[in-house]
């Protein structure tokens, strides 16, 4: 085991889990026919986060279980969370360093249903009716990254049509290169749009609508040219 959670740490996480309200199941998948060389310290972490509420429960489940098929994971070691919906939130490899702060803060919108998006964007978000894949790339040492995960996470916890995957690029090395991943976070939607580095929540949703052959409300339009300028 590499990873260790300081005490202190654990006691701000125990305060910050006070809000919870509704039950979240974290789902953790392995191949157990493979090697995994941090799963012990994913379970290691999602217990630590476990300990601290009776509101969060652990589903251990092999690459060979029904959920696999039932929630199509491609791919593995593999994190989803669950609330009162089923929601379409993902992390592909160990959610450590900067990642474990975005862990955290997706337990806690889940099981509030209250993730912090401008209303504006949330309201475009929610009306979203086709189906929306985006993959975030990061590694745990990079402090921008927690900000495009969240906030893909964010948006698939309005939409289930999302699906939102954060993936550590230095565990799957064969997808990074597969999608040109050089720096982080990078982003790819729908393998038709991509992009790199944290932006603001109104750019993300425009980048999406381009995915989607959808046109930018008017609203969205200044910010999304403004941080491609």
């Amino acid at each position: 085991m590499v990873v260790e959670i300081e005490e202190g740490l654990l006691e701000k996480v125990g305060e910050i889990f006070r809000k919870l309200k509704k039950d979240v199941k974290i789902y953790f998948f392995v191949d157990t026919e493979n090697e995994c060389k941090y799963c012990e310290d994913i379970l290691y972490i999602l217990k630590s986060l476990a300990g601290l509420s009776d509101k969060i429960t652990i589903i251990e489940r092999d690459h060979k279980s029904e959920e696999v098929k039932k929630y199509n994971i491609p791919m593995f070691p593999a994190i989803l969370i669950h609330g009162a919906e089923e929601y379409n939130v993902r992390f592909f490899g160990i959610p450590a360093g900067y990642e474990f702060g975005a862990l955290v803060e997706d337990i806690v919108d889940i099981s509030t249903r209250e993730p912090e998006v401008e209303p504006k964007i949330a309201k475009i978000v929610q009306n979203i009716e086709k189906p929306v894949w985006i993959k975030v790339f990061v590694t745990p040492t990079c402090p921008y990254c927690p900000i495009a995960a969240r906030t893909a996470h964010k948006f698939a916890i309005l939409n289930t049509n999302i699906t939102s995957d954060v993936i550590e690029a230095m565990e799957f090395t064969e997808l990074a290169d597969k999608y040109g991943v050089y720096a982080v976070p990078k982003i790819i939607i729908n393998d038709k749009v991509e992009f790199e580095g944290a932006v603001p929540d109104s750019f993300f949703l425009a980048k999406i609508l381009e995915a989607l052959d959808k046109e930018i409300p008017k609203i969205l339009i200044d910010e999304h040219h403004s941080h491609e300028t």
